[in-house]
């Protein structure tokens, strides 16, 4: 449940870099150490074909979010648990030891050069629909106005 100064945000994980379970669950525990955020609840951690160059699987995960911090700090937060990670950004879409993604903050849209909520991509990803599916199936995504579970049955 959600405080009265908490927003509700969704995170996509992925790794396939290194030991990438374990850099997914200690994602897990450090989102829930950001200032003023907790992890309400996970998905399931699967596997999952790389989009992109050739490179190996990755594992994905998604996670529920309640946070105090605005969109734009809460990504610049994530973006530096990536660099604790030893992120290296080199190839688009190629290998990382740890990706994060903003998929929903509320229901709020934002446009902005740094930042696109809800995620521009994720309704095309069976690595995030599912997951979320898992957590939230009802959840509606505000510009498409469909149901992750819709979206996700759209891609098969």
């Amino acid at each position: 449940m959600l405080k009265s100064t908490e927003r509700d945000a969704w995170i996509g994980l992925g790794s396939n870099v290194g030991d990438p379970v374990t850099h997914l669950k200690k994602a897990l525990i450090e989102l829930g150490g950001l200032k003023g955020t907790r992890v309400l609840r996970h998905s399931s951690i699967v596997a999952s074909t790389a989009v992109g160059p050739t490179q190996p699987d990755y594992v994905n995960a998604v996670a529920q979010i309640a946070t105090k911090l605005s969109p734009m700090e809460l990504l610049g937060a994530m973006k530096g648990l990536e660099r604790l990670h030893a992120r290296e950004k080199t190839i688009r879409w190629g290998p990382r030891t740890l990706d994060l993604d903003l998929l929903f903050y509320e229901d709020r849209v934002v446009e902005h050069p740094l930042l696109t909520i809800p995620h521009p991509q994720m309704h095309m990803r069976r690595f995030v629909l599912a997951p979320m599916c898992e957590l939230d199936p009802q959840k509606r995504h505000p510009t498409l106005d469909r149901t992750v579970e819709e979206l996700l049955q759209a891609l098969t």
